[in-house]
């Protein structure tokens, strides 16, 4: 037997010895306290065989309810309502085989229910006390005071609060001390959580922190125990913090903490994706599964920030086979590392491949047949695509191209295509061809769909920018905030659309499984609900805010207006799509205007042609008519 285990056995052993004894002692007191000195008179002849058949009694409901297991460190109200119910089972059986054998004559009835009072006093008391001196909850007067904790206030009187203030109180080696709550709900107001004040709204948190100062409790820091604080509300109080001078942090969501009094609780920074505020969408992960399991799967562009995350959560999801394709050298072997590491009996193969190169891609699908394809390779970043417009094209439109009729070919059963809301009126070479390759995708769609051995759905997915990916405006601002500033951002009245790569990524995977069930909707764009979109100027004064710098002082904001190609403000439906809610409140559909297949592949072997030849004016003239609604900028 392992120490673990004996000391486990030992500890039980005590816990129900314990519990017999006072179950013994409870009777004797009982009987003592009812008849007080005439017990020595024998005036109760059955004393000794009632306190044994009690005993017992009490034991066998003990063990049968498994009174002993409840851990005293951790005795709660459920222990309680467990110690009752068996105290009361215990007295009722003990009456009841006492009225059978002598119809209870010379035991007084009252005895029964101050047995009932005092059994439950020394079960439940030494438990609570014990679990009080554990947690250091007793304030007697000779407890050494508590010194060098950083004192706090909590936003937020949930769950996650009660239960960082239960774990600060209860360690003497918790860093933080919680000074003062603070909550929107006027309810709670004037209410306490473990003996801590709530004060009111975050609109007075200037006015508490005065208060508290005065008692000699200034908080050194605030943290947030609100999961459902909205995007607004965190950038409020990063201003309020700011404006007070007073770090702001966050607590991990209560489902993230870990089980056990004796952890920490680590606190983390605030960082950018918490001022979005979306609230999580509810995903069916088994119907994901489904879609994925046993399944051969490839995903192009798998290096890149959506094509890596797209590996990830498909690895989770044990694939038969996974096949990443991916252009550059080092992207592939970073990704390959990081999952053979982590899913070591996942069954993976690294492609270096072109999704230009058609004989190359007939290759790999003729050699790995896939089942299920991820397109996600694209030229994205809009500078780099308007100056190297028919390296784009060839990207993104023939790119998308040579997988989408290698899926048909090969009998795929479904190709997801990554889009973007740049695609939406675009303005830019780079949105113009994304456009173009939903069409083309949508078109063979359709065609697929009149065809009687059809096999391959087309699932387009369209969203808007992704935080942290690679050559966005977030790695750019922390490399800038690195540096000393300034921060450049192209007009204070620029807006964008943001989402974490995990949620597009969860997002993409259920459109898939509703693409995959919807059998007459295939030509349909699946949009992701991306929220309200966010300033990039309210962005950069935020990440110097968080930095713990100040704007324009510390850090200096420039304007470096519009660059080729962008636009203030990015749009996720074109007024002629007509929008549709779907089964999922995160993910809208978008019908877009049918385009004949035929003529589409006439006009594209025309492009082909003339981008393979560099001619950008005629390439992006032949765009112009494919894409009605491109305005290309000057």
């Amino acid at each position: 037997m392992s120490i673990y285990k004996f000391d486990r056995s030992f500890r039980n052993f005590i816990a129900t010895a314990h519990d017999i004894i006072m179950a013994a002692l409870s009777f004797l007191l009982a009987v003592y306290i009812r008849l007080g000195d005439e017990l020595i008179a024998d005036s109760f002849p059955y004393l000794f065989t009632g306190m044994i058949i009690f005993t017992a009694v009490s034991a066998i409901v003990f063990l049968y309810m498994r009174l002993y297991r409840g851990s005293w460190r951790y005795a709660s109200m459920r222990d309680l309502s467990t110690i009752v119910k068996a105290v009361t089972l215990s007295i009722l059986i003990f009456a009841l085989l006492m009225f059978v054998f002598n119809r209870l004559s010379g035991l007084p009835r009252s005895v029964l229910f101050i047995n009932w009072m005092v059994l439950l006093m020394l079960l439940g008391g030494p438990r609570f006390i014990y679990r009080a001196l554990k947690d250091h909850t007793l304030n007697w007067n000779f407890t050494l005071k508590e010194v060098n904790k950083i004192p706090v206030l909590l936003i937020g009187a949930g769950d996650a609060a009660e239960q960082f203030i239960r774990n600060s109180q209860r360690n003497f080696d918790s860093p933080y001390e919680v000074v003062g709550l603070v909550d929107d709900d006027p309810t709670q107001k004037g209410r306490t959580i473990h003996r801590v004040n709530i004060y009111g709204d975050t609109q007075i948190i200037p006015t508490i922190i005065k208060k508290l100062s005065r008692k000699g409790q200034k908080p050194q820091k605030i943290i947030i125990s609100d999961e459902d604080l909205s995007g607004p509300g965190m950038r409020n109080l990063v201003d309020i913090a700011d404006g007070l001078g007073i770090p702001l942090a966050r607590l991990p969501k209560l489902s993230e903490f870990k089980q056990g009094i004796s952890e920490k609780i680590n606190i983390r920074p605030i960082a950018v994706e918490d001022l979005l505020g979306r609230s999580q969408h509810v995903l069916d992960r088994k119907a994901m599964r489904e879609l994925v399991e046993g399944k051969s799967v490839l995903i192009t562009g798998a290096g890149g920030t959506i094509g890596g995350e797209l590996t990830r959560q498909i690895s989770s999801y044990n694939p038969s086979k996974l096949v990443i394709v991916e252009l550059s050298e080092f992207n592939s072997y970073q990704i390959e590392r990081e999952l053979r590491a982590s899913f070591p009996f996942l069954a993976l193969n690294c492609v270096l491949g072109d999704v230009r190169d058609e004989s190359h891609i007939e290759n790999i699908f003729t050699k790995y047949k896939p089942e299920l394809v991820f397109h996600a390779a694209a030229v994205k970043h809009v500078p780099i695509a308007e100056y190297n417009i028919e390296e784009t094209i060839l990207t993104n439109v023939f790119g998308s191209r040579n997988i989408a009729e290698a899926c048909i070919k090969h009998k795929a059963q479904a190709m997801v295509m990554i889009s973007t809301d740049k695609a939406v009126n675009p303005t830019n070479v780079m949105g113009a061809s994304k456009r173009l390759a939903e069409s083309y995708c949508q078109a063979l769609g359709r065609q697929e769909k009149k065809e009687a051995d059809h096999t391959t759905k087309f699932i387009t997915v369209r969203f808007g920018n992704v935080l942290g990916s690679t050559g966005s405006v977030v790695p750019l601002f922390n490399e800038q905030l690195a540096r000393g500033g300034p921060i450049t951002v192209t007009d204070p009245e620029m807006t964008r659309y943001f989402m974490t790569v995990r949620e597009a990524v969860e997002l993409v995977l259920q459109a898939s499984v509703l693409g995959r069930d919807m059998q007459d909707k295939q030509e349909y764009i699946f949009v992701l609900d991306m929220g309200q979109p966010m300033k990039i100027l309210d962005l950069a004064l935020q990440m110097i805010k968080l930095a713990g710098l100040k704007p324009y002082s510390d850090i200096d904001i420039v304007y470096t207006g519009l660059r080729p190609g962008e636009k203030l403000y990015e749009e996720l439906f074109h007024l002629s799509e007509n929008i549709v809610e779907t089964s999922h409140k995160g993910i809208f559909l978008a019908s877009p205007r049918q385009i004949d297949l035929e003529t589409l592949k006439t006009s594209l072997s025309s492009l082909h042609e003339i981008c393979k030849q560099r001619s950008s004016e005629n390439a992006l003239d032949i765009l112009k008519k494919l894409v009605p609604e491109f305005t290309a900028r000057a």
